[in-house]
C-alpha cells in the first residue's frame, strides 16, 4: 500500500518558484530548515534529481546509503536521503505519490541506444542536463560528480528475479513530493526529456519547484 501525506503548505506562500520546462534543467541552493517541493504539474513526468552538500560539494546523494538507512528501495515520507558520508541531506514530510525510485538512474545517449535503438542517441538526456547544468553553476564541479540519483515520480519495480520494470507512471497533475533540508544542500534537477519511456506517457511534461523559509 502506497503512503501518501499531503502537506499544509500552499503555494501562495512560497518564497520561491519555477517551472521547469520538459527537457530542461534546474539548479539552486537550499538553507537549512527550508521545505522544498518538486510538482508533477501534468502527471506521469520524472524528475531526476540529485543533491550535494553544499559546503562540501565533493559529499553527494548516496543511493546504497539511503537504502541501507531506511531498509527500503523505495523513497516517501520520512525517508531520510543520505549522502556518501552518512550525513542527512534531506527529509521528505510530504508525498502525495507514495513511492518514488531510486535504482533507475538518469537516461543517457548510452542508454538510450541499448533500451530503444540506435537512431535514439542524439536525443536529450538527463546526464547531458545534469552536465550543462552543472558547467553553468561552477564550483569545479566534473563529470565524476554525476551520482546514481532519484527519479522522483517514476514508477521502478524490482521484479522477483531482481530485475527492474520501468512502468506507467503512478503519479498525476499536481501530485508532489516534498523534503525539508538537513543542512545546506545544492539540489540539481533534469526533466527528463525521455519520449520512449511508458513512467513518461510517452510525452514530457513540465515540473514545478517551490521553497519555503520554514
Amino acid at each position: 500500500m502506497l503512503a501518501k501525506v499531503q502537506s499544509e503548505r500552499t503555494a501562495e506562500t512560497a518564497v520561491y518558484e519555477q517551472l521547469i520546462p520538459a527537457g530542461e534543467g534546474w539548479i539552486r541552493e537550499l538553507q537549512p530548515g527550508q521545505v522544498f517541493r518538486i510538482e508533477d504539474v501534468e502527471g506521469n513526468e520524472a524528475a531526476d534529481t540529485l543533491f550535494f552538500d553544499t559546503e562540501h560539494p565533493e559529499d553527494h546523494y548516496s543511493a546504497i546509503n539511503t537504502i541501507n538507512a531506511q531498509n527500503n528501495i523505495y523513497l516517501t515520507t520520512g525517508s531520510v536521503l543520505k549522502a556518501e558520508s552518512g550525513k542527512d541531506l534531506l527529509e521528505i514530510t510530504a508525498d502525495t505519490v507514495g513511492r518514488h525510485d531510486t535504482l533507475g538512474g538518469a537516461c543517457s545517449s548510452q542508454s538510450n541506444t541499448v533500451r530503444y535503438a540506435h537512431d535514439r542517441e542524439p536525443m536529450h538526456n538527463c546526464r547531458d542536463t545534469f552536465m550543462y547544468q552543472l558547467a553553468k553553476y561552477g564550483h569545479d564541479y566534473s563529470k565524476r560528480d554525476i551520482a546514481p540519483n532519484i527519479n522522483f515520480f517514476m514508477n521502478v519495480p524490482v521484479t522477483p528475479e531482481g530485475g527492474l520494470d520501468f512502468d506507467d507512471g503512478i503519479s498525476g497533475p499536481g501530485y508532489y513530493v516534498e523534503m525539508t533540508a538537513k543542512c545546506a544542500v545544492t539540489a540539481l534537477i533534469s526533466n527528463c526529456p525521455q519520449l520512449n519511456n511508458p513512467c513518461s506517457g510517452f510525452n514530457p511534461t513540465p515540473l514545478r519547484v517551490l521553497i519555503w523559509d520554514k
